[in-house]
């Protein structure tokens, strides 16, 4: 089961540091907000102290079952619906993550847990700038 739930942070942290960096490059890139950027780098940062890269050899690409897009991925209207995406993303990579480090470290559990409370805040933060 070990190898497993290595399967399953491995996949997480990638989708939440992915996630994070598509929503840092917007912010950095499209709307020039500093502050919303450096805080989402910071936040991409705080996640290398789970990174363990024994983790990469319970990898197994291949035989992933949902490697293949599904359709609502495929295509975006808007900047809006791809924050919307990685918002969503994030925060529940975060939450995975939470859960699964109950297995293994109270420490890391409670740190995703409070990356994902950060993400709630910074998508606020996101929305109340684009709409001043």
């Amino acid at each position: 089961m070990t190898n497993k739930v290595e399967r399953l942070i491995d996949a997480n942290l990638n989708r939440l540091r992915e996630g994070i960096r598509v929503l840092e490059d917007i912010n950095r890139y499209i709307y020039n907000r500093k502050a919303l950027t450096s805080k989402l780098k910071h936040l991409r940062h705080s996640i290398a102290k789970a990174y363990d890269t024994n983790r990469i050899t319970h990898r197994d690409i291949a035989g992933d079952v949902q490697k293949q897009s599904i359709a609502s991925e495929l295509n975006r209207q808007s900047i809006d619906n791809i924050l919307i995406a990685n918002f969503s993303r994030t925060q529940e990579s975060a939450r995975v993550l939470e859960e699964s480090f109950k297995l293994m470290s109270v420490e890391l559990s409670q740190h995703f847990k409070t990356i994902r409370y950060e993400l709630y805040a910074l998508e606020k933060e996101q929305y109340i700038k684009e709409t001043q």
